[in-house]
């Protein structure tokens, strides 16, 4: 017997807005899907902690504001609104036309890498977010190993990589005036190898 899977149904802007107000978790919308986010492993948190701190020193006197995974993002080529892990602005945030509770104009964003989120964050991801004309900065960490990922928007419009494992290594911000220790990003982050049950 054949199954025939039914269409995913598709939610129009406004229905997954009014979602979002009455939900307590939080969802991504994705062309006219309505999809739930997972919650963070230990090492997430920490490591966002960690980011979030050294940030908010290294950034201070400059024009740019650090805002956490509760501040959404729409990018409107793709008709998709997402919540990055950390998100950084220079000078004013613009908002999405008629909110206030959502932004279009980050200029560095960080993802923290899980298993079940690793092939969006470098792909899909990546080509949204590379859409926004404010957008310089793109950097990835790994959770399970010191592993950083970073994409630097040239002059020209072209995005360089590199990546580093060096637990002594330091990352540097290149649109911004901020070097970040990979050992403090890290700080009381403990890998081991059992699988992670969170995301």
């Amino acid at each position: 017997m054949m199954v025939v899977q039914s269409p995913t149904r598709q939610y129009s802007i406004e229905e997954y807005l009014a979602h979002e107000e009455a939900a307590e978790d939080r969802s991504e919308y994705r062309n006219g899907e309505i999809v739930s986010m997972a919650g963070g492993s230990i090492n997430h948190n920490r490591i966002i902690r960690n980011l979030s701190r050294l940030l908010e020193l290294g950034l201070q006197k400059q024009p740019y504001e650090v805002f956490l995974s509760d501040l959404r993002l729409w990018i409107p080529r793709y008709r998709e609104y997402t919540y990055p892990d950390i998100l950084i602005i220079k000078d004013q945030a613009i908002f999405q036309e008629g909110r206030t509770d959502t932004i279009i104009n980050p200029s560095i964003i960080f993802e923290v890498l899980s298993k079940s989120t690793s092939s969006r964050d470098r792909g899909d991801k990546f080509t949204y977010y590379r859409s926004l004309p404010e957008f310089q900065e793109y950097i990835l960490i790994d959770q399970y190993q010191i592993h950083i990922e970073h994409f630097s928007k040239t002059p020209e419009g072209n995005w360089l990589f590199s990546e580093s494992d060096d637990e002594d290594g330091v990352l540097t911000l290149d649109s911004a005036n901020c070097q970040i220790p990979h050992r403090q990003i890290y700080d009381r982050v403990t890998f081991d190898n059992k699988p992670e049950l969170e995301i």
